[in-house]
């Protein structure tokens, strides 16, 4: 039997669905930890399975302080199974890892170890085998099965469809998370950890988002707006148990849910990253952030309230009007309008004191709705991200108005 006298130094939340061989796969690594089991407890949160999961957990009553929490399948709601695991948890330290990984031995302890000196921090983890541009290795599963994950681990560790997929992304910024643009984009819930303080003031996991994808980069994103430092751990691994992905069905389930992540933050940086997710081009969501704070800073001086003046001259006095890229300063003859800038400051600037419908984004995809206004005109202050741009935000402005008028010089760009 276990000695659970005490609060546990750590509690490892997983969420799992129909798959109960996993699951004692999963418990069997944890139950061979180098943190003594008296030390951590082990939180399975089940979301509707209709298989032998609660007998596996049960299984394990006297090897790992355990708890179990079973939800109704009504659909994948990932999120609310982290979320109620983390409400069970007792420990002051959050490790969440998706069920089907195999499990370094030394996993609990590394993550703990990075969370000692009690400062908040944002831990991912290694996730080997987890790549979804390369089909699962040979065997893998057989082997996995068979071996310990670190004997699987020596075998593959330097053939590169066993590397995360984050692997490239990481080297580019020597694995130093708080130096990238963009780190909670490489925040994927399979495998990381938090303190319960950091859990419980970011709000935990969004529960509207349900099926698959964007969940975890949105608790990643809010970390990092709570001012949460992050750290990738190398030593923390896990290897992913080899299984196909119907991504034709789980990409559509993502956009879903970064159109959700859009409605909570309407901003430029989740904005374009929805647009990029639409057309699957995930991984250009950094290069994209970064064109758009160059142009932002070159664009801070260009003043359109002239031109926009031109063009109010051809809109009908009842019209309603929005204007994309409308910068710091809009004519006096612009009545009650949607001012739409990707520059904060400039936005603010011009709608402080107005009658104006600020929003602050680039115009490739805003959260107004269909045919809300009857005119959009497009300035000049959008001429830089035009080559990128031009198609989403022609279209976007032609969802939202009956009519659009472009007023930049594409050449000036």
């Amino acid at each position: 039997m276990i000695d659970a006298i005490g609060t546990p130094k750590v509690s490892v939340v997983i969420p799992t669905y129909n798959r109960a061989a996993l699951m004692r796969l999963m418990l069997a690594q944890l139950a061979r930890q180098t943190l003594p089991p008296s030390d951590f407890e082990v939180v399975v949160a089940d979301d509707g399975s209709s298989d032998e999961t609660a007998q596996v957990v049960a299984e394990f009553a006297d090897r790992l302080r355990l708890k179990y929490f079973f939800q109704e399948d009504v659909g994948d709601r990932v999120s609310r199974a982290r979320n109620e695991g983390a409400r069970l948890a007792e420990a002051e330290v959050l490790i969440f890892l998706d069920s089907g990984v195999m499990i370094s031995p030394e996993l609990v302890e590394r993550h703990l170890a990075w969370h000692e000196d009690g400062k908040p921090l944002f831990v991912c983890g290694y996730a080997w085998g987890y790549d979804p541009r390369f089909p699962p290795i040979e065997d893998l599963h057989t082997m996995l099965a068979a071996e310990p994950p670190e004997a699987v681990l020596d075998r593959f560790r330097d053939d590169p469809a066993f590397r995360d997929v984050r692997h490239e992304a990481l080297v580019t910024w020597d694995f130093d998370m708080n130096a990238m643009p963009l780190p909670w984009q490489l925040v994927f819930g399979l495998n990381i950890s938090m303190s319960a303080e950091v859990f419980h003031r970011v709000g935990g996991f969004n529960e509207d988002m349900t099926e698959w994808g964007c969940e975890d980069l949105e608790i990643g994103f809010k970390a990092q707006r709570a001012g949460v430092p992050f750290q990738f751990a190398m030593d923390a691994w896990v290897i992913e148990w080899p299984h196909e992905r119907d991504m034709s069905t789980r990409w559509p389930q993502m956009v879903a849910n970064m159109a959700k992540f859009l409605v909570a933050y309407p901003e430029p940086v989740i904005e374009i990253g929805y647009v990029l997710c639409a057309a699957n081009e995930y991984w250009r969501w950094e290069e994209t952030w970064l064109e758009l704070g160059r142009w932002t800073r070159q664009a801070a001086t260009i003043d359109v309230a002239d031109e926009v003046a031109r063009a109010l001259e051809t809109v009908g006095p009842d019209d309603r009007v929005a204007v994309f890229g409308a910068g710091g300063t809009l004519p006096h003859g612009l009545r009650r309008a949607v001012v739409v800038d990707f520059d904060a400051d400039l936005l603010q600037q011009a709608t402080r004191g107005t009658p104006h419908i600020a929003s602050h984004a680039v115009g490739v995809r805003t959260v107004l709705p269909d045919q809300s206004v009857d005119t959009v005109l497009v300035t000049s202050r959008l001429t830089g991200l035009w080559p990128t741009w031009q198609t989403h935000i022609l279209a976007e402005a032609n969802r939202i108005g009956r009519r659009v008028e472009v007023l930049l010089n594409p050449a000036a760009g």
